[in-house]
């Protein structure tokens, strides 16, 4: 066992004495998580410009406009006011305002009939939440609207008169939808780019460690000293686990130092430390475990860095590192329950909003611990051919 360490130890020396090892392993993942960050700064929150068109000055067009005007709506949408719907669609074209709701002239009065007006959107291709924004306002006043029309008709008797009408229009206008969706605060933080960007890339730049440990194994082998260490007598599974546990204390080290700067630096929420500490224990085991892999399945070190390179890009894409994983298709967001890191990323992001402990993220360990035990069990039985070829 004492081998094991010695092998790990020398392993971990030339590590740190190689610049690029530090760059990939802390230097990169903060600057590239930074960056993201920035990138994508905003996104978290959405407030448009609303142009409206009032040509019916009548009571339901100044509900309408009362209701967007709201302190509740202020924090999505800004009203401005144009005088036609030829001026809202040169706003809109202008990019002056995302988009615009044009009430008719004589909207209010028609409600009362058999064929109310409509409503007309104009909306911008290129602003697609604020198209469906627009569209979705419209779409519930307007349904808000057919059911109180539909409550005054059922309650009118064969011949009303208008003032029945109108007294009974007033009360169905308080009434409201008894079904319907309404946001409210379950507890849950709101997931920032940085506390998504900043596990995504120090887990992509942890994947690097496999082409690095894979390399410095094949240097070892074309300089003799494997078979020095053989000699010794040292048994290949020996070898592998020394090379792997260097995997191991670098990859833990590197993944636990961009969280602590992460979240102090940059204000990225992980979740609860020990719960985020399993998670990134069993990604790091993971990453050893495809390490033995590509050692023992590759012939050369041209070969390894071939596989590394397919392995690498392959589970960054999957897994969602590049991007947010609930915003991708169906297929991908299935597609990454078969990666580790996919794995990773949910349960950390999963602590970041919801929150909870490690019982929380039970499930994510689990999936990864379940693919290091089918990759180690292979790498294992494939020791033999890596250090003998």
């Amino acid at each position: 066992m004492r081998s094991v360490f010695v092998i790990a130890r020398k392993d971990l020396r030339q590590r740190l004495r190689d610049c690029s090892a530090i760059v990939l392993g802390l230097v990169a993942p903060l600057t590239i998580a930074a960056l993201m960050s920035f990138a994508f700064k905003g996104t978290e929150s959405f407030h448009f410009t609303l142009g409206v068109v009032d040509s019916d000055h009548g009571p339901v067009a100044s509900a309408l406009i009362h209701a967007l005007e709201s302190p509740a709506s202020r924090q999505i949408v800004t009203v401005k006011m144009y005088l036609s719907e030829s001026a809202a669609r040169a706003a809109v074209r202008n990019s002056k305002a995302s988009s615009a709701l044009v009430i008719p002239a004589g909207f209010s009065t028609s409600v009362t009939t058999n064929r109310p007006e409509s409503l007309t959107t104009v909306t911008n291709v290129n602003n697609l939440i604020a198209t469906n924004v627009t569209q979705s306002i419209a779409t519930s006043y307007i349904a808000q609207l057919n059911a109180d029309r539909l409550s005054v008709f059922t309650a009118l008797g064969p011949s009303p008169t208008q003032g029945e009408i109108n007294r009974l229009a007033a009360d169905a206008a308080t009434l409201r939808i008894p079904i319907q969706a309404v946001e409210k605060p379950v507890g849950a933080h709101q997931l920032t780019a940085i506390s998504y960007f900043a596990p995504a890339m120090a887990i992509f730049f942890l994947l690097f460690i496999i082409n690095f440990t894979a390399r410095s194994f094949f240097v070892d082998r074309a300089e003799g000293m494997i078979e020095r260490m053989r000699a010794a007598p040292v048994r290949p599974l020996e070898i592998l686990a020394g090379k792997a546990l260097s995997v191991f204390v670098y990859g833990l080290f590197s993944l636990a130092t961009v969280a602590v700067i992460t979240s102090a630096v940059f204000g990225a929420h992980w979740g609860n430390s020990l719960a985020v500490s399993l998670l990134l224990l069993a990604m790091v085991i993971s990453v050893v475990c495809m390490t033995a892999l590509v050692i023992g399945v590759s012939r050369t070190q041209r070969q390894a860095e071939g596989f590394v390179s397919i392995l690498t890009f392959g589970l960054a894409l999957l897994g969602g590192n590049f991007i947010f994983i609930s915003s991708a298709p169906p297929l991908m967001r299935h597609l990454a329950l078969f990666t580790p890191n996919g794995w990773a990323l949910r349960g950390i992001t999963s602590l970041a909003t919801i929150g909870g402990g490690p019982g929380s993220v039970v499930t994510p360990i689990l999936a990864m611990l379940a693919f290091s035990v089918v990759i180690g069990g292979v790498a294992a039985s494939l020791a033999n051919r890596a250090v003998s070829s």
